[in-house]
């Protein structure tokens, strides 16, 4: 089983239950208020893990973080690459209205802390054939790209948020993107139409990997250059919350890749992952272990 390594964030989700998203001018009253475990780092190494994989974690917590680290442990995830910092730790506002979608607004925090020596450190550790899980929520992002890919690291990137900070990345070093289609769209430069968007990013990154996340309308997988796609449905269940089905769907597919499993073995697993987690409230706790989406009927 290949190693895992995710660079990623760990954050504090504060989430509010509303009737609509709040508008420009508008005062809303909440019906309620949770605060959950979150970070789309750590959302994906947990996932990793519930899926089976044997993933560390590597990041940055303020003074209020501790508990973060007692969710990765209890889920599996090696902690022995995380530092703390007095900056403090990530948070967001979430919003999830009545019909389960969500809005987000991100603080960085401590994400933003680390630095080159800390990436080096860690990914000294690791080397070819181990993947490295990485997202947009921390800093460092190019560099950690350009070692990895030195060490011979399987580069995953989930490029969210979609941001200049992305300018800095050498994409040409990405091994497997995953992405969703607003995401998608932004890299291939404006169209949001599917075959558009696999279009530019195989003529733009022909050597990469793309899964492309489609909400209802499921998924899609392209090989390099545009080769081997298939088409993944949806499994359709009453969604409460959807703001862990994206990393859900990127742990429990990574998991099935790093483990040898065929492309449309772990597209169906990572779907049928996702669909449980969108009928549970919060981030992590909503991330099914791979006992539940092997049992789940749908």
């Amino acid at each position: 089983m290949a190693r895992i390594l995710n660079f990623g964030s760990f954050n504090i989700d504060y989430v509010y239950g509303v009737s609509h998203m709040v508008t420009p001018g508008e005062t809303l009253a909440a019906r309620d208020r949770s605060v959950y475990p979150g970070g789309k780092g750590l959302n994906q190494s947990v996932a990793l893990a519930r899926a089976g994989a044997a993933v560390w974690h590597a990041g940055m917590v303020g003074p209020e973080g501790d508990f973060l680290l007692d969710v990765c442990r209890e889920s599996g995830v090696g902690v022995e690459f995380v530092r703390r910092t007095e900056v403090p730790t990530g948070h967001t506002v979430i919003q999830v209205d009545d019909e389960g979608q969500n809005s987000i607004l991100l603080f960085g925090g401590a994400n933003r802390e680390i630095d080159e020596p800390f990436a080096d450190e860690v990914l000294s550790r690791f080397g070819a054939g181990d993947y490295i899980v990485l997202q947009n929520e921390t800093s460092c992002l190019a560099h950690i790209v350009d070692v990895a890919h030195e060490r011979g690291l399987v580069v995953v990137l989930n490029p969210s948020p979609y941001n200049s900070d992305l300018d800095a990345v050498d994409m040409g070093k990405v091994s497997l993107f995953l992405l969703n289609e607003i995401e998608g769209a932004q890299m291939a430069g404006g169209s949001a139409d599917p075959e558009d968007v696999l279009g530019a990013l195989a003529a733009l990154y022909p050597s990469a990997r793309v899964v492309l996340t489609l909400g209802t309308r499921g998924s899609i997988y392209q090989g390099p250059g545009g080769s081997d796609c298939h088409v993944q449905p949806i499994y359709h269940v009453s969604a409460v919350d959807t703001t862990a089905a994206g990393d859900t769907f990127t742990g429990y597919f990574v998991a099935s890749i790093s483990a040898g499993e065929p492309v449309e073995v772990a597209l169906d697993r990572a779907a049928r992952a996702s669909a449980i987690a969108v009928t549970h409230h919060g981030a992590v706790p909503s991330i099914p272990t791979a006992d539940e989406v092997a049992a789940y009927v749908f």
